[in-house]
């Protein structure tokens, strides 16, 4: 495994992809099924368990190649969208159905069971969350599964936000949570992540990963609307020369502050920056 970043590499010692056969070793290679999410939002986690680590999300529509399901109702594989490798909930996965053609552009919204705001919903979407429309009645877009989602809260698959920053600051408030990607919970990098997509810029999951393939580098007292501040193990998007909104432990939420608190908290804490990156 020398070489391979065990997050984005689909390999363990008893089990690998077939892609990956003669550039490592392990005891037997499976090309993997493709699956799709067909919940709002699935964990992916370090190891088959529900105490195990959540390192990331995956949002409904994203597409998974499976290479195991265990026994006990987990799916170890990787995302398509950004290549994270992890295990996954057997039951939030089906074969994939009719191509997306819609994603929700709304923070959250709701899918009913029918045409009326009064049903009980049936599941709760992200921003970002794709999904595949059969056609529109009235208010509600209905999706190929039957499901009722409103509207107004969906734009055409290949939009795209003008402004990821805005996108950002919609998460304001939204509690920190590690691995997380929507407003019921999200991290550092997971916040860049998301608003970048929204924009249609590819986006890493982690905030190393991050620094390493976003933008150019530029100096800390050039500072401007969009500029990305990353530490070891963090990243913050610049607001403007002065603030910095970020989903941090700190606050245990996303926050906006002044640049000068945070770098001078941050450094408190042992840690420097390490880059400041332009990405537009």
């Amino acid at each position: 495994m020398a070489g391979f970043d065990p997050r984005l590499t689909p390999a363990r010692p008893d089990l690998a992809a077939s892609h990956l056969r003669g550039k490592i070793e392990a005891a037997r290679f499976v090309n993997g099924t493709a699956q799709e999410v067909i919940v709002g939002q699935a964990p992916v986690r370090d190891a088959p368990s529900h105490g195990a680590t959540m390192p990331t999300e995956a949002l409904r529509g994203e597409r998974v190649t499976v290479y195991e399901t265990d026994d006990e109702g987990w799916a170890w594989g990787q995302l398509a969208s950004d290549g994270y490798v992890g295990w996954l909930p057997a039951a939030a996965l089906l074969a994939p159905g009719p191509a997306a053609t819609h994603k929700v552009a709304a923070l959250r919204t709701l899918v009913f069971p029918g045409p009326s705001i009064k049903l009980p919903p049936t599941d709760a979407l992200p921003l970002g969350a794709r999904i595949a429309l059969a056609r529109e009645e009235q208010s509600f877009a209905i999706t190929a599964a039957g499901g009722y989602v409103p509207k107004r809260h969906l734009v055409p698959i290949a939009g795209k936000e003008s402004d990821f920053v805005a996108v950002a600051e919609r998460f304001l408030g939204a509690p920190y949570l590690w691995g997380g990607k929507t407003s019921t919970g999200i991290d550092c990098s997971g916040l860049v992540q998301v608003a970048l997509t929204a924009c249609g810029i590819v986006c890493p999951r982690d905030s190393d990963m991050q620094e390493a393939a976003l933008g150019k580098p530029v100096k800390l007292t050039e500072l401007r609307r969009g500029d990305l501040l990353f530490w070891k193990g963090h990243v913050a998007i610049a607001r403007d020369n002065a603030t910095v909104i970020h989903a941090n432990a700190f606050h245990m939420s996303v926050a906006i502050e002044p640049v000068t608190d945070a770098v001078g908290r941050i450094k408190a804490a042992g840690l420097e920056v390490t880059a400041v990156k332009r990405v537009l």
